[in-house]
């Protein structure tokens, strides 16, 4: 089969177009034909060495490596043991994450039975292996965390908040995967929404629910937004804290990726820091996947690559600024 493996870290050049043997499959699996992978932030941290973690808690890296944990496809083996999953059975997920081996970058892949779901009947599977990574990281954010793991960052279980009518949540950063995906969450549990994008993403933020708009370039939200519940920051850096000043007493601040934020500056504003790893989770899309054929959820798709082009797509990842996911298509 053809997949995509990188023999050394470095820039998207390092990815190939390799041919590998078709993975068999263990306990607990099924042999997936996929159809479509998703690309996320960590393929790129991973095929990059994992240079975004200090030093001494890097992995060690055994290559060559297949990147990818999204994928959506076709079911053609299954293991003896395996319940619930059949051959022809269309499914997606997101596997074994966190950890680098998904290897969901190839024609087929050997899936962990649990890290599966059935594919929403109304979701083409380009679309459906757009989902699994982002939609799982605003679901265990905001609706329910599904285990009771500590996060690595903080040391403590998340609690994900309780929304309902009433509630304000502003999301920076959402018009990217995981943001699109917060925005219709948030406002699917009754909250009213305020999006923080570019201007060229308004319409399509509109679209998904978004009541308010901010472009970022013209207004800073900061400056024209208090009282907020709940801020979903999905952008990061070292500027995220300003986001606390719109937050009221009692409101929480959940940052997607990595950012400090200083425990006395909290304490003074009232307001807590939460945030998750996010973990794979079958049952979890399962429940996901009946919001999309409900026509409550919908994945934005900013670009598509065949798989051979996997390093075009990641420079495009790289580049940011994306309107919902980058998608590898593995079937024509």
């Amino acid at each position: 089969m053809k997949a995509i493996q990188f023999h050394e870290a470095g820039g998207p050049e390092v990815l190939r177009y390799d041919e590998v043997p078709v993975p068999a499959i263990g306990p607990g699996e099924v042999l997936v034909r996929v159809h479509a992978a998703g690309v996320n932030p960590p393929d790129w941290y991973l095929r990059e060495g994992m240079k975004v973690m200090p030093a001494a808690m890097r992995p060690v890296l055994r290559f060559p490596l297949i990147p990818g944990t999204d994928m959506s496809g076709v079911v053609r083996a299954v293991a003896p043991d395996v319940r619930g999953f059949a051959v022809g059975d269309e499914v997606f997920g997101m596997l074994r994450f966190p950890g680098f081996d998904g290897r969901s970058y190839a024609e087929y892949v050997a899936a962990p039975a649990s890290d599966l779901a059935h594919k929403p009947a109304g979701v083409d599977h380009v679309r459906a292996a757009g989902a699994p990574m982002a939609v799982l990281t605003a679901w265990q954010y905001l609706v329910d965390l599904g285990h009771d793991v500590p996060s690595p960052f903080t040391g403590r279980v998340h609690r994900p908040v309780p929304i309902t009518p009433g509630t304000t949540a502003l999301v920076n950063g959402a018009a990217g995967g995981v943001g699109h995906f917060a925005v219709q969450l948030a406002k699917w549990k009754g909250a009213h929404v305020v999006a923080v994008a570019s201007g060229r993403h308004e319409r399509f933020l509109r679209e998904l629910g978004a009541d308010e708009f901010i472009d970022y370039t013209r207004t800073r939200a900061t400056e024209v937004v208090s009282g907020v519940d709940l801020v979903i920051d999905c952008v990061g850096g070292p500027d995220s804290s300003r986001f606390l000043t719109v937050l009221k007493r009692g409101g929480t601040m959940l940052p997607v990726f990595f950012a400090q934020y200083d425990p006395e500056e909290t304490a003074r504003l009232g307001v807590t820091v939460s945030n998750i790893q996010v973990r794979s989770s079958g049952p979890q899309l399962a429940e996901i996947g009946r919001l999309f054929d409900e026509g409550r959820l919908r994945v934005g798709l900013d670009s598509t690559y065949p798989l051979s082009e996997a390093g075009t797509a990641h420079t495009r990842a790289v580049r940011g600024h994306l309107q919902g996911k980058i998608v590898l298509t593995v079937v024509p």
